[in-house]
């Protein structure tokens, strides 16, 4: 039997099969060619509120532009060169060169006393600056000997003035003439051949904490330009 199609309801519109009604305007799309250009304040907007856009980094803080700040190398002070090591004893003045033969005598002699008279007694006294309670200046040298006799620091001392040695501060009233070298000259700067010559004064585990603190501390002398045994002394 053939059914009627007329009763039926119609089959749903497509969206484009929608008639339009009569005197109504179908709605215009947005011409995106007229639409107006966003303000300043709207495009700074819209940048923050999108978390993928990111503008051009601050510099970094820590960067620090020429001249800004100076190293440690340019403000520091420059080092002054080491004295020059004398190895002639003729350069040096003759009553320093008459003080020293005295010592060396006085010491290769065994009797520590002998070094009593070059020590100038009284208020130009040779200072020994070696942390000791003695007042009196030959027992001082001999408390710091290995030996109750002090032949030990007798023995260093012409060990002492067989080395170069230096002059220092030249032209003034503390000026004298010291040895051994090393105690002027840095470590550090010392020569193959001029480390030989220490470690015939001190041994190579001394040596080795000499160059840990960056001096020389062993005993030093000096003696001014007028012969006087001005000190004798150790540490830094």
């Amino acid at each position: 039997m053939v059914t009627s199609l007329a009763g039926c309801p119609p089959a749903a519109w497509a969206l484009s099969d929608i008639p339009q009604i009569p005197g109504q305007q179908q709605p215009e799309e947005p011409d995106s060619s007229t639409a107006p250009e966003p303000t300043e304040d709207e495009k700074s907007d819209d940048d923050a509120a999108d978390p993928g856009l990111t503008g051009i980094p601050d510099p970094d803080p820590l960067i620090n532009k020429p001249g800004e700040d100076q190293t440690d190398a340019d403000t520091a002070e420059p080092q002054k060169p080491p004295p020059e090591v004398i190895y002639d004893i003729s350069k040096a003045p003759e009553p320093v060169r008459r003080m020293r033969e005295l010592m060396i005598e006085a010491a290769a002699s065994g009797d520590i006393e002998r070094l009593r008279a070059l020590m100038n007694p009284g208020p130009n006294q040779t200072q020994i600056q070696l942390g000791t309670d003695e007042d009196d200046p030959v027992a001082k040298l001999k408390s710091l000997s290995g030996d109750p006799d002090g032949v030990e620091i007798l023995a260093i001392l012409i060990d002492i003035l067989s080395t170069g040695f230096v002059r220092v501060d030249a032209g003034t009233r503390d000026e004298a003439y010291v040895w051994p070298y090393f105690a002027e000259k840095p470590l550090s700067l010392l020569t193959p051949p001029e480390k030989v010559e220490l470690l015939r004064i001190v041994t190579a585990g001394d040596f080795a904490e000499m160059e840990e603190l960056g001096n020389y501390n062993f005993f030093r002398l000096g003696i001014s330009p007028d012969g006087q045994w001005k000190f004798f002394a150790a540490g830094d």
